[in-house]
């Protein structure tokens, strides 16, 4: 298998989360509104329940998708989707991407397949994407938005909608909830890329008992013995949403009071605890030692067997996610945005990367993501020497989804809530 990261090079989750103090300052719910929902005429739907509830619009001109509130994304005169039956374009497909987040090999097989050149553009933060795309900039036929952003994308106009017809390995290789997902019902606007959990990453020669061992697993973080040795992830929802579920919350886009001043207490008490750290590099810091407890991306961390020293036993690494589900899940998406040059060509590429071999091939060679197809088992995976048997926890199960929690668009009001408290937190971490 080859290693998941060039050497020295960052990955998709390391650049997403390197500029969040820059987006803390420009207070991106906000700008991103102005930017993104500034020219929609009020056509996106609304139908929120109050600034503190899950479903809450709380001001933004389109509705809030929860898993109890599935959101049908709105369609426009003036932004059609492309007609079927069309042959696909001849020009150069070009691809705007998070680095290191797409295997080059497979790229290279879509081009050699449809006798036409691929470009790979990428980008840092998804502030800095969204902001290229709407200015024009480089003519993209391919994009990977996060769901946290979808709602600000389509209110925007800057995605197209997505002919299904072009794409028939979604129904055939997606598993059913993602091929359909409560975040865009009918698949109008996305297509699913990976699927991730978000769970402890630790060294076992010295956490000791291991997380799972806990009445609350997610009070290891507060244990003083791994004083200094201590890790958030560098992301203001990620790191929030895991004291909410140790606190026994389980709504990750809770706009209550009192919730997120429990989670304000506990990030300070953190950082007299254990003199809590942040960062996004969990796959390099728990197996050089540097870090001895991590919250982690599972993808993450099926890489991290690839950054321990010579010598050092890949056993040393545990990754605990909740066994019976309930924990932080993700999924990434792929879109076509408005202004693509090669649209046709764009659909055939979406539909390429949910071909078995494809996905799968992209996920094993390169990128560490799990695609969610349904012919990818978790025997398999660790058949194949993807994931070593000790680290299975990090397979992400079609089960897991439906018994996960998932970080999803906030209210602006909400949004600036919870980075509020987050750079109380950083200002003294």
């Amino acid at each position: 298998m080859r290693h998941p990261r060039e050497p020295g090079a960052y990955g998709r989750r390391e650049f997403l989360q390197r500029s969040a103090a820059a987006t803390l300052g420009l207070s991106s719910a906000g700008t991103l509104l102005a930017a993104c929902g500034a020219d929609d005429g009020g056509s996106s739907p609304g139908g929120g329940t109050g600034a503190g509830g899950s479903g809450s619009d709380g001001g933004a001109p389109f509705e809030l998708a929860r898993r109890d509130n599935p959101v049908t994304l709105p369609l426009f005169d003036d932004n059609p989707p492309v007609e079927p039956g069309l042959e696909p374009e001849s020009g150069t497909l070009k691809i705007y991407n998070w680095i290191d987040y797409i295997d080059k090999a497979t790229v290279k097989k879509f081009a050699k397949e449809y006798g036409v050149k691929t470009e790979i553009s990428i980008f840092n933060t998804m502030d800095e994407a969204i902001a290229k795309i709407r200015a024009g900039g480089g003519d993209f036929d391919i994009f990977f938005p996060t769901v946290d952003r979808l709602g600000k994308l389509v209110a925007g106009k800057l995605l197209q909608p997505i002919n299904l017809d072009y794409i028939p390995n979604l129904e055939r290789n997606i598993w059913p909830q993602l091929a359909d997902p409560f975040y865009d019902v009918g698949s109008r606007y996305t297509v699913p890329y990976t699927i991730y959990t978000t769970g402890t990453g630790y060294r076992t020669d010295h956490v000791d008992p291991p997380p799972e061992d806990l009445s609350n697993p997610y009070d290891i973080y507060f244990d003083e013995a791994y004083s200094g040795r201590t890790f958030l992830l560098d992301d203001y929802r990620e790191a929030m949403c895991m004291l909410l579920l140790r606190n026994g919350v389980t709504d990750m886009n809770t706009g209550d009071a009192a919730a997120l001043e429990q989670v304000r207490q506990d990030l300070l008490a953190l950082t007299d605890a254990v003199n809590v750290k942040t960062s996004v590099l969990d796959y390099t810091l728990v197996p050089e030692g540097r870090a001895w407890l991590h919250q982690a991306w599972s993808g993450d961390f099926v890489s991290a067997q690839y950054y321990l020293p010579q010598g050092v036993d890949y056993t040393v690494l545990g990754y605990w996610y909740p066994p019976d589900g309930g924990g932080l899940i993700g999924s990434d998406t792929i879109a076509i945005p408005r202004e693509a040059k090669n649209p046709v060509l764009a659909h055939h590429f979406l539909n390429f990367m949910l071909d078995n071999d494809n996905a799968y091939a992209n996920f094993y060679n390169f990128v560490g993501y799990q695609p969610p197809l349904t012919s990818l088992n978790p025997d398999r995976l660790v058949a194949d020497e993807v994931v070593p048997p000790h680290l299975a926890s990090t397979v992400v199960r079609e089960e897991d989804f439906d018994r996960g929690v998932t970080l999803l668009e906030l209210a602006p009001e909400v949004d600036a809530i919870w980075q509020n408290i987050w750079a109380e937190f950083k200002s003294g971490a």
